[in-house]
């Protein structure tokens, strides 16, 4: 044999190898495809329901927010209602009313006034038995400490 001969054989045995492999790597690849293509298949199956349900609820949420959105609108419709009868209320009968309570007062002040102009005087503190006790507290706290 020539030297030419053992290099073709040695190229022949190198390109055998070589479409070997390849055709190795291929069969893989096909193999990945087909298990691809079955997962996309299976995860449209699934995801077509739960399109679906997820539409629907979303619709219903929608019905809901649109029934939400009704009341708030009569409800904020009745505050201003409420709110206008509120200032008619206290404008029709707020000024009669005060007017009434001061005259009240008044009566009651001259009624039981005893015969003098001056009001009648409250002792500001009382004394028993060495102990001072205030007749009214007074709006000072005490501290601690």
């Amino acid at each position: 044999m020539t030297g030419g001969e053992v290099a073709g054989i040695l190229v022949a045995v190198f390109w055998a190898i070589l479409v070997s492999f390849l055709a190795v790597v291929l069969v893989r690849l096909a193999q990945t495809l087909k298990a691809t293509t079955r997962l996309v298949a299976e995860v449209t199956e699934q995801a077509i329901p739960l399109l679906t349900d997820a539409s629907a609820t979303v619709r219903s949420a929608q019905t809901q927010l649109d029934r939400v959105d009704a009341i708030t609108t009569d409800v904020q419709e009745v505050t201003s209602n409420a709110s206008a009868l509120s200032t008619t209320v206290a404008s029709t009968f707020g000024g009669p009313l005060v007017k009434v309570a001061a005259f009240g007062y008044g009566v009651r002040r001259a009624m039981s006034r005893n015969g003098n102009d001056k009001p009648a005087e409250q002792p500001g503190r009382t004394v028993i038995v060495g102990r001072t006790v205030p007749s009214a507290r007074t709006g000072r706290k005490k501290r601690k400490g």
